[in-house]
């Protein structure tokens, strides 16, 4: 398996493309593994002339797990921001930035383009704060700058996404909870195979199932308070997506995030929530490959 060790841990990774390609590097949200990129995403920005890489963030997927380490509870967190009172991370998100900088210090990749979504887009954004020379490009996609202050889930999908289950769920039923969440979070796209959530749950079940992972990587995103305000000084050609639908984390967000990185563009696509819905995935590719052959011509352009 492709997989590389850095910063103390192992990171499993994949490619799409030719090696000759421009660089582009896709970074996965809260507890998904590199299996939710939809390979006719991918297929597109290969096509465009991309070479396109994605990995499992670590504590999700094939990449190192953090079994044992204990953290904070989500309650306990929450309450040490809203008092100023520390609480209990194994890991911040700009350490998981600097496992994507180690990932292309591997391949060779002097800048690459960086596509982040949800807390991809944090730690995308992670590395355009501590690492600016190692990106060509930064698309935040339906992600946050994690202001105070910003509108969050509402309190309906909040209670039915925490609703309490058990403990040690087997196969079948840890399935139907992945299910579930999908479809909570996720627009009614009718272009979506009816199948599909349960596939994907079923997969990602099988391939790696860690919900601890999700846990400690959840602390991490609560620690990480400060980024909002480092915005400002970030200097890569920034375009923002977020679904005009997403009530996980609302537009609103996206709204900000563009607004705090001077020069960036958003983009809002009415009929997607917080998913890559089927039906949209051709409309992303080509915002991003308008995106990156800008800022390529842009740099051949300076050379």
């Amino acid at each position: 398996m492709p997989t590389i060790q850095a910063n103390g841990i192992e990171l499993y990774y994949e490619e799409r493309g030719e090696a000759s390609g421009v660089p582009l590097l896709l970074v996965m949200g809260l507890g998904r593994q590199l299996i939710a990129w939809p390979e006719d995403f991918m297929a597109q920005l290969v096509a465009a002339g991309h070479r396109v890489i994605l990995f499992d963030n670590r504590d999700v997927g094939l990449s190192t797990h953090f079994h044992g380490v204990q953290v904070a509870s989500p309650v306990r967190a929450i309450a040490g921001l809203l008092f100023g009172i520390g609480f209990k991370t194994a890991y911040q998100v700009k350490d998981m930035a600097a496992d994507a900088v180690a990932l292309l210090d591997h391949l060779g990749i002097e800048a690459a383009h960086i596509v982040g979504v949800s807390m991809g887009g944090m730690i995308a954004q992670s590395m355009a704060i501590h690492h600016p020379s190692r990106l060509r490009s930064l698309i935040s996609v339906m992600s946050t700058s994690g202001a105070r202050g910003l509108p969050g889930a509402p309190a309906k999908l909040r209670q039915r996404l925490t609703a309490r289950r058990s403990t040690a769920p087997s196969r079948a039923e840890a399935i139907e909870i992945g299910r579930r969440t999908l479809e909570l979070i996720s627009y009614p796209d009718p272009a979506r195979a009816p199948d599909a959530f349960i596939n994907h749950s079923a997969a990602a079940y099988d391939r790696a199932y860690d919900p601890k992972g999700t846990l400690r990587q959840l602390i991490a995103i609560l620690a990480d308070g400060a980024r909002a305000g480092q915005l400002a000084k970030v200097t890569a050609p920034t375009l923002v997506i977020h679904g005009k639908q997403d009530e996980l984390v609302p537009l609103a967000c996206g709204v900000d995030t563009a607004r705090r990185i001077q020069g960036a563009k958003l983009e809002v696509i009415d009929q997607m929530a917080h998913d890559l819905p089927p039906s949209k995935t051709k409309q992303m590719a080509d915002l991003i490959i308008t995106h990156t052959q800008s800022v390529e011509q842009g740099r051949a352009a300076a050379a």
